[in-house]
């Protein structure tokens, strides 16, 4: 039987649901799986939430430097986040031979090409299933599922966070605000949310991500991002009497005129399957040539998700004496010959605040057809008095005609406010 000594950095969250199923299930992975995992130690500064877990003083370490040395390791867990702390700690792991398995998107989304060269010098393994999607395996399935094909698409909702607060907004009312104290007050959102509600986190992934589906380093300037916190409920409730959901999505598409990647609200279709994937759960939606399309779904976050994601890429790592690596040139600026597709094209949904005169909506109508942008449907509500609400859905057209447009309607006296503009993928 294979035997394999793990250390674990960080007993946060997700590090202490990693020691409960490493320690909990030891005899059902010797059992299931051939392989005998052992905690041999642990770097965390709090000592007592070490101890409340379960683990001996005597494992306890007290420096990167000692758990390098502990000849007994041959993996190394990261879940501390960051990339400071983070990233110097994997690189001395990676530089004495062990293999390194990590949850950290933000480092490997950055630093991805340095640490797997290191990882190379030493035949190490690095391991980062847990970085995106919490415990959905949808890393592994790109790179051991999906062979056969050429990934034309890729598209998901990858932060719980956001999902749970415009879930919020959608199904009870709320307001941005209430949605963001709730998700802080359940621990979905952290105190300063920026790195969600910004987006920041899903782009990270969607540059791992779409790395692996297209076979081509993307990196995170590459993406195109935009986040949550403009969304206001009455956008989402137009958009729902008009048959859309709105959801933050992460967009990869590998088309003949380039790779587009981009973060941002997005309404879909009510029964599109990405609508019915609520609160903090996670989904994506995957379209192969050969296989046509495949969706995986689980929850995005949480200690015992992530902490599965990460014992499945420990047990993977115990069991194969063989390391792989990126098929494609990756290196930090990613290859140069890659084309991206920067003036993209959707549909969108546009809310204007106008004046409630005779005339307004022919005039705004001749400036969206000065552009070449067809509308499909067009809405007015009556608002305050003296004004109105046109609500607008457009055809597919390109994003930058879109911006000229508006560029042009906020120079109209008969325009007081472009409300809101959300792109729509059906």
């Amino acid at each position: 039987m294979k035997k394999a000594g793990v250390a674990i950095l960080g007993l946060g969250v997700v590090g202490g649901g990693t020691y409960q199923i490493l320690t909990e299930k030891r005899e059902y992975f010797k059992k299931t799986q051939g392989v005998d995992l052992t905690v041999e130690c642990v770097l965390e500064k709090n000592v007592e939430r070490a101890k409340q877990l379960g683990v001996e003083e005597s494992r306890i370490a007290s420096s990167i430097e000692e758990v390098v040395a502990n000849p007994n390791v041959d993996i190394v867990v990261e879940v501390i986040g960051g990339t400071g702390v983070a990233k110097t700690f994997v690189t001395k792991a990676l530089m004495s031979g062990k293999t390194v398995v990590t949850s950290n998107k933000e480092l490997f989304a950055k630093h991805w090409p340095e640490l797997e060269e290191e990882a190379k010098k030493m035949n190490a393994g690095l391991f980062f299933e847990a970085s995106c999607v919490g415990g959905v395996p949808i890393i592994r399935t790109l790179q051991e599922g999906m062979q056969a094909n050429k990934i034309l698409s890729i598209k998901g909702i990858i932060n719980g966070t956001t999902n749970y607060i415009l879930t919020k907004m959608a199904y009870e009312g709320w307001s941005y605000e209430e949605a963001l104290k709730e998700a802080q007050r359940l621990g979905y959102a952290e105190f300063n949310p920026t790195a969600d509600v910004e987006g920041f986190d899903a782009t990270y992934k969607l540059s791992i991500l779409s790395s692996l589906a297209f076979n081509k380093k993307i990196c995170i300037e590459n993406v195109y991002r935009e986040g949550i916190t403009g969304i206001n409920k009455e956008d989402i409730a137009y958009g729902k009497e008009m048959g859309y959901t709105l959801k933050l999505l992460g967009i990869g598409k590998d088309t003949e005129n380039g790779v587009e990647v981009r973060v941002h609200p997005t309404f879909v279709r009510n029964d599109d399957p990405l609508a019915a994937v609520n609160d903090s759960f996670n989904a994506v939606h995957l379209v192969g040539d050969a296989v046509g399309e495949i969706m995986l779904y689980g929850r995005g976050a949480g200690a015992l998700p992530t902490g599965s994601a990460i014992v499945s890429d420990v047990i993977f790592a115990a069991k194969h004496d063989r390391y792989f690596y990126a098929s494609f040139e990756n290196n930090q600026k990613g290859n140069k010959e890659t084309k991206f597709v920067d003036d993209f094209t959707s549909k969108y949904y546009l809310r204007l605040s106008v004046a409630d005169k005779p005339g307004v909506l022919s005039k705004i109508s001749g400036v969206f057809a000065k552009n070449n942008v067809s509308l499909k449907e067009v809405k007015q509500v009556a608002g305050e008095e003296g004004k109105a609400q046109i609500i607008i859905t457009t055809h597919c057209c390109h994003e930058s005609l879109v911006k000229k447009t508006l560029a042009k309607l906020d120079a109209l006296d008969e325009v007081f406010e472009v409300q809101g503009t959300i792109r729509i993928e059906d």
